[in-house]
C-alpha cells in the first residue's frame, strides 16, 4: 500500500500516514508503554498479531521515516452488514494535538465507509478530548463498560459511528 495522505495539516513539517510497517512495531509497544502506563498496554507481539490477521493498520510519519503514531482498524462481514471496530489509536506525547490523531482517524473512518461499515470502539470514560473527538466524526456512546481497562479498572465507553460514507464530519481540517 502507498501513502494515504501526503500531509497532516496543522503539523509542524511534513507527516504523511501509510501501511504500518512490521519494522515499526518495536516503536508501538514503546509508545504504548509512554501512553498506557496504568493500564496493559500491548506488545510488540500483539501487533504481529494483529498485521498477521491482515487488520487495516496505519503509521504516521516524519520527514525521516520516524513513528509518531499509528492506528488499527478491523473489518469483518461484508456490505451491507459489515462491521468495524477501531482497536487503537496512538500519538506520541511530543505531537499530540497538531492533528495528526484526527488524521489517522478519518482515514480509519474512510476504510469503514468502503465497507459501508459501522463503526465500534472503546474508549475511556475521563478521555473528555477523544470522546469529543469522536462524537465530532459521527460517534454516539451505546454503552459503558464497567472496569474495560485493567489493571486500572477505568470505565470505557462503548460508542458507534453507523454505516455510512455520508457522516457529518465536524471541525475543520
Amino acid at each position: 500500500m502507498s501513502e494515504i495522505s501526503d500531509f497532516v495539516p496543522g503539523t509542524d513539517g511534513t507527516v504523511h500516514l501509510a501501511k504500518l510497517l512490521r519494522r515499526d512495531l518495536a516503536r508501538c509497544a514503546e509508545l504504548e508503554r509512554i501512553l498506557f502506563p496504568g493500564d496493559d498496554p500491548w506488545s510488540e507481539s500483539a501487533f504481529v498479531s494483529e498485521l498477521k490477521r491482515g487488520h487495516f493498520y496505519l503509521g504516521a510519519y516524519d520527514e525521516q521515516e520516524r513513528l509518531l503514531g499509528y492506528a488499527g482498524l478491523a473489518l469483518v462481514g461484508h456490505p451491507p452488514r459489515a462491521e468495524a471496530e477501531v482497536h487503537t489509536i496512538a500519538v506520541d506525547p511530543e505531537y499530540q494535538g497538531r492533528g495528526i490523531g484526527r488524521a489517522l482517524l478519518r482515514s480509519l473512518l474512510n476504510k469503514a465507509d468502503e465497507w459501508q461499515a459501522r463503526t465500534f470502539l472503546e474508549v475511556r470514560t475521563d478521555n473528555d478530548a477523544a470522546v469529543a473527538l469522536y462524537r465530532e466524526h459521527g460517534f454516539e456512546v451505546v454503552g459503558v463498560r464497567k472496569r474495560y481497562y485493567q489493571p486500572s479498572g477505568a470505565d470505557a465507553h462503548t460508542m458507534m459511528r453507523p454505516a455510512s460514507s455520508t457522516v457529518e464530519e465536524g471541525g475543520g481540517t
